[in-house]
């Protein structure tokens, strides 16, 4: 795909379009097509725990993950069967991906932080045939084996002991055959609308739910690649995000060889360290990056003048609220401002700041070429511009490239979403006069407070901007008056010591920041947060708490 360069938004949705070929398949149609043109070129960057870096071509990538179709295609697994994949961030992880996707197979990128009883639900939920999983974390594998149903294809990455009945990694690789030419069959040769993976989604208002995308899915990546991270050839990116989560596929795979680009990874596994990051960002000489909200509130804390960020040319974030004042330190410090977007386990990119537009701190775009977005109230009615409603869209006519097919064996949860010939994300947000996005939060985070309907996003903005904060997650408690109250859950920087007197600091902060009506009347002060095991704040369990106190 050629890149288009688009003066404004509106020339932008004018003339991109998406060429799908028939029976699209991400490793035969772009990585084999990669590795046959640009073989010899750096497709990713790996700098481990130590600081070793490691460069791999695209040409080791075809030849390794073919190696590792032909191996696990010996030990049985076939078209449509699932495999949990627990890899961090080593390279074993992308060549794992490439080879299922050759198989047909489906992987389940899962997250290290996964407990036996959660390897448990969601081997037997998923029906997962295989595992693929990091030798640090082969334990706990073993622990939960006895109280799953399905799993009979077991590889272990890595050093360590091998237990009965698995199989080595790089053994397999080393004995099987580097040539896996595309399957002729149709029971056989995957792509197009079939299963390409599953993620389980993070949890925050119950079980997770199995999330399940077709082979098109990469193709919507193509966007964040090309254009939201503004990728060129010859970039090398670097989105700060673990493999067992959607956004590493965000950042750290489709889209970016699609554009051109290199992936960097750095594959930390302890406490992320600030500093330690800028240095390698630097030493690598990162040229476009990707990192939540929090990454930039701790990084903005640094001397960013002691690190050479000049290659640095780009930078966006998604995932929560990016508070005005870090983007005025980073752009300060950096001369670059931060694009944002939103999307979902469900969806790829679907609104976003690109080049093309002027950004507006704390709004995450507009909508994304392909994506027909709109805002709809409770009746099912368009909202105008500076009225709230659901972010919907609108998929009477066909979905568009990189939404999910459905949760996976729960018709009545898809039903809930896809009804009236629209995808209803259950996020809320306001439009502006000049059609940019305004995010408010999840429906059910909503506070109602003397008539004013007010989200936590902005009040959690408003915190985070002062020194004192590091996280905060802000709920509604009832309230005999106002009907709900609003109240802060805080965790403190450093130095600064919970009391009476600091409340009042940052309840008049808050005043300050945003509208008055909005400050937080009651704040609480913990160690941490509770969050689900991709880090989302967990605000259903402090309402819960709440209620029950």
């Amino acid at each position: 795909m050629k890149k288009i360069v688009s003066a404004s938004y509106e020339d932008f949705c004018r003339d991109f379009t998406l060429n799908v070929p028939a029976n699209f398949n991400f490793a035969f149609d772009v990585l084999d097509r990669l590795a046959s043109e640009r073989g010899d070129d750096v497709a990713v960057v790996h700098v481990d725990d130590a600081g070793v870096r490691r460069d791999y071509t695209f040409g080791w990538l075809h030849g390794q993950s073919c190696r590792m179709a032909n191996a696990l295609k010996q030990r049985g697994l076939r078209k449509g069967d699932r495999v949990m994949l627990i890899l961090y961030r080593s390279i074993e992880f992308w060549v794992s991906m490439l080879a299922l996707h050759r198989l047909g197979a489906v992987p389940v990128p899962s997250p290290a932080q996964l407990m036996p009883k959660d390897i448990v639900f969601r081997v037997n939920r998923a029906n997962i045939r295989g595992m693929i999983v990091e030798s640090s974390l082969t334990g706990r594998i073993e622990e939960a084996r006895p109280q799953t149903e399905t799993l009979d294809v077991l590889v272990q990455s890595g050093k360590g002991c091998l237990p009965a009945g698995w199989s080595d990694f790089h053994d397999m690789v080393q004995q099987a055959s580097a040539d896996f030419p595309r399957p002729a069959a149709p029971a056989e040769n995957a792509g197009g609308d079939d299963p390409l993976l599953i993620f389980f989604s993070s949890g925050t208002t119950g079980m997770p739910k199995m999330v399940e995308h077709n082979h098109l899915y990469p193709l919507g990546h193509y966007m964040t690649g090309a254009y939201w991270h503004d990728l060129e050839p010859g970039d090398l990116h670097l989105t700060l995000a673990d493999t067992g989560w959607g956004k590493a596929l965000w950042g750290k795979f489709y889209g970016q060889w699609m554009a051109g680009a290199a992936v960097f990874v750095y594959d930390f596994r302890g406490k992320f360290v600030p500093a330690e990051l800028l240095r390698i960002m630097a030493e690598n000489r990162i040229t476009t990056f990707c990192a939540p909200p929090t990454v930039y509130r701790f990084l903005v804390r640094e001397d960013l003048s002691q690190y050479d960020l000049s290659c640095l040319r780009h930078c966006t974030t998604a995932g929560e609220l990016l508070n005005e004042s870090v983007y005025a330190d980073w752009l300060a410090a950096t001369g670059l401002p931060i694009y944002e977007g939103y999307g979902q386990t469900e969806t790829t990119l679907q609104v976003a700041t690109f080049r093309n537009m002027q950004p507006k701190p704390g709004s995450i775009g507009r909508p994304v070429p392909g994506w027909d977005v709109v805002l709809m109230d409770a009746g099912g009615n368009m909202c105008p511009a500076g009225e709230e409603g659901e972010i919907c869209v609108r998929v009477a006519e066909g979905a568009p490239v990189g939404l999910f097919k459905g949760y996976l064996d729960e018709p009545e949860k898809t039903a809930s979403v896809m009804f009236d010939g629209y995808y209803h994300t259950g996020d809320k947000a306001w439009m502006d006069e000049d059609g940019y996005l305004w995010f408010l939060g999840r429906v059910d985070d909503l506070i109602k407070s003397s008539g004013y309907r007010i989200g936590p996003f902005e009040v959690e903005s408003a915190l985070v901007s002062h020194p004192a904060v590091i996280e905060a997650a802000v709920t509604g408690v009832p309230d005999p008056l106002r009907g709900q109250a609003v109240k802060a859950t805080v965790v403190l920087a450093g130095g600064y010591e919970a009391g009476e007197a600091l409340t009042k600091e940052l309840q008049n902060h808050v005043k300050k920041v945003t509208a008055p009506y909005k400050y937080p009347r009651i704040i609480d002060y913990v160690d941490e947060l509770p969050k689900t095991i991709s880090g989302k704040i967990k605000r259903a369990e402090i309402r819960q708490r709440d209620e029950q106190a």
